[in-house]
């Protein structure tokens, strides 16, 4: 008898944890997907509001590298005057469609001038990014409206700034960035809360590993943690 009332105590004690577990395990799956919902719609309201403007080179090496800023500056010298008074995305998207083909051609241009045959593609289109900061702006993950130029393979890495708000009109021969322009532009576009949840300005601009950037990326960690644990149960 007194082994059943010790077995019939362990079976109780772990039904007890195994339903603990699951409790708080539901609760921390369902809290984090909370979070993740809210991330996404602030995400999607800033995306709304940004044209991206991305160059990505044919590869890493440092010619092909070279050859994407080089595409880089003509192609920002000629479209930056036209997009600097555009007042609302929808006027900088018909401006970027409207001078697509002469955009283009200014690429393949600075391609052949350099000696190299490669191909060029434009094109107006949304794609999905990480996590990206430009000065003191940081960019959470997903899906944006982009301008790219993609040079050959387009396997390298890519430049990028922000075409609408216009933030790329800044000293790209020095590759410094306007960071009070690219306040105030953003400023102009975001509400308030978009804003705060974008300004990296009260960080140390140097640290990569910064606030905002640290929490978007513990977000995607927590977004896998939560899928694990889903297909576990």
């Amino acid at each position: 008898m007194k082994k059943v009332l010790i077995f019939m105590g362990i079976m109780l004690i772990s039904t007890m944890l195994i339903w603990n577990y699951s409790k708080n395990k539901t609760y921390f799956t369902t809290k984090v997907e909370a979070r993740e919902a809210n991330e996404q719609a602030d995400q999607q309201c800033i995306a709304k509001k940004i044209i991206r403007f991305h160059v990505l080179a044919n590869s890493d090496s440092n010619e092909d590298q070279a050859l994407k800023l080089k595409v880089r500056d003509k192609v920002l010298a000629y479209i930056a005057p036209k997009l600097s008074n555009s007042k609302s995305i929808e006027e900088s998207r018909e401006i970027l469609k409207k001078y697509d083909k002469n955009i283009n051609a200014i690429a393949e241009s600075v391609i052949r001038e350099n000696g190299y045959n490669y191909s060029v593609k434009t094109e107006l289109s949304y794609v999905d990014f990480p996590v990206k900061s430009y000065g003191t702006i940081v960019l959470p993950q997903g899906r944006y409206e982009a301008y790219r130029i993609l040079i050959g393979s387009a396997k390298g890495h890519n430049w990028w700034c922000v075409m609408f708000p216009p933030l790329c009109f800044t000293d790209i021969t020095k590759g410094n960035v306007e960071v009070e322009k690219t306040q105030d532009e953003m400023k102009s576009a975001l509400t308030k809360d978009e804003y705060a949840l974008v300004d990296n300005s009260k960080n140390n601009s140097e640290n990569v590993n910064n606030k905002i950037i640290v929490r978007f990326k513990l977000l995607d960690e927590v977004k896998k943690l939560v899928t694990d644990i889903k297909d576990k149960i």
